[in-house]
């Protein structure tokens, strides 16, 4: 949707995979919207709600997929549900906030929050015209990333004139006549025509809770391997629903599209009788900021402290191409890995060029539970437009094996 909104000339329902007359028409199913289950009632197999109209509805069945999904976490200081006060979620989201660009000249925009959706949406307006300012109550830029890396972002950031407010502890939001809001900290107020609440999203597992279903990390609903949760007939996929790490082999909650699309169809193949395991998920993501790729897997060292690994880590600048290939840019690679075992635990990229895709490799290495050592060895490819002869990742890997 950021990709969407930042051209004024694209519609957020070009973004429509299929409608729902395709469900009901093509394929036979019985596809009800403006119904809201409001209960789930494990042992009678029912759940229940009103629709649109406030009649009550009962259903039945056999087999039940909780995909309920996650919203945002919107802002619980004061003016925070004030008209033009935004999240971005889901398409009605998207609508609002291109119709408000389009309806009024909007000169500005504070962001709340400063994660993947914030930086987009902060890349997004500023292709648009706003002037875009980013808060937050925490003092560290993007804290999971490797503190080298960290400032490389902030500063493509802070070159392209977004404004970053860091520990500013937001006090309220006003409404400022024609000018749109002021948000108070207890630092400089900022004006702006537009507020986005961007500070992260939780799972909708408040049915599965009242139904008496087993909650895990961050209050996701739990599932095995099969996507069943702890009552047997009903499945849960999404980002409502937790996952299995492959390094840790803990429960985690890292809510991306691609286990959600994954466990997805794991989840029907074993609602219609084909047993389906999913191994687990390594955390894999990448994001764009302006003219920056933003990649991780795995763990970083706090994480593999945390779960109980002795991390070693090491973070080193490469080329993005041979030395002597024009055009050629710095790649940043942080690695780490565990003294014990010299086992890989993770990988973190930043660079203009050659990080989205090139983050698959440690995440195969991830899944595959592979060694530092095991690592170096991979034929990776090589050719003067796309790489030195040593891959940024293999030298990354050959310096992290001289601290094991």
């Amino acid at each position: 949707m950021p990709y969407s909104i930042a051209d004024s000339r694209r519609q957020i329902d070009e973004l429509v995979v299929r409608r729902a007359e395709v469900f009901r028409q093509k394929q036979g199913i019985d596809l009800r919207t403006g119904h809201r289950v409001e209960a789930i009632d494990p042992q009678a197999k029912q759940v229940s709600g009103t629709t649109l109209e406030d009649r009550r509805f009962e259903i039945g069945f056999d087999k039940l997929l909780i995909a309920t999904g996650a919203s945002p976490r919107l802002a619980t200081i004061p003016g925070g549900g004030l008209p033009g006060v935004m999240a971005l979620k889901n398409l009605e989201d998207g609508r609002a906030i291109q119709g408000l660009l389009a309806a009024k000249t909007v000169r500005s925009a504070v962001i709340l929050g400063m994660g993947y959706i914030a930086l987009e949406m902060c890349e997004a307006l500023r292709a648009r015209g706003l002037a875009v300012d980013l808060i937050k109550p925490g003092p560290v830029f993007l804290p999971w990333l490797h503190p080298d890396l960290a400032v490389v972002v902030r500063q493509e950031v802070e070159a392209s004139q977004v404004g970053v407010h860091l520990g500013r502890n937001l006090q309220r939001i006003e409404p400022a006549g024609e000018k749109g809001f002021k948000v108070l900290s207890d630092g400089p107020t900022l004006e702006c025509g537009l507020v986005l609440v961007a500070t992260g999203v939780a799972p909708n597992s408040q049915l599965a809770e009242k139904a008496g279903l087993q909650l895990g990390p961050q209050r996701s609903i739990h599932v095995d391997k099969c996507l069943m949760t702890s009552c047997p007939d009903i499945f849960a996929a999404g980002d409502c629903a937790d996952a299995v790490h492959v390094v840790t082999g803990r429960d985690v909650w890292i809510p991306l599209a691609l286990r959600a699309n994954r466990a997805g169809w794991a989840a029907a193949d074993n609602v219609t009788g084909r047993p389906v395991e999913l191994p687990g998920v390594a955390g894999t993501a990448v994001f764009k900021v302006f003219d920056l790729q933003v990649a991780r897997t795995g763990l970083n060292a706090a994480e593999a402290r945390e779960a109980g690994f002795d991390p070693v880590e090491t973070v080193i600048q490469s080329r993005s191409r041979a030395h002597a290939h024009p055009g050629a840019s710095t790649i940043h690679v942080q690695m780490v890995a565990d003294r014990r075992s010299g086992k890989l635990l993770g990988a973190q990229m930043v660079g203009r060029e050659g990080v989205a895709h090139r983050i698959n490799a440690p995440a195969v290495a991830l899944h595959a539970g592979m060694t530092v050592a095991d690592f170096i060895q991979c034929d990776l490819a090589y050719a003067p437009p796309f790489s030195p002869v040593w891959d940024p990742l293999l030298t990354a890997a050959n310096q992290l094996s001289k601290a094991l």
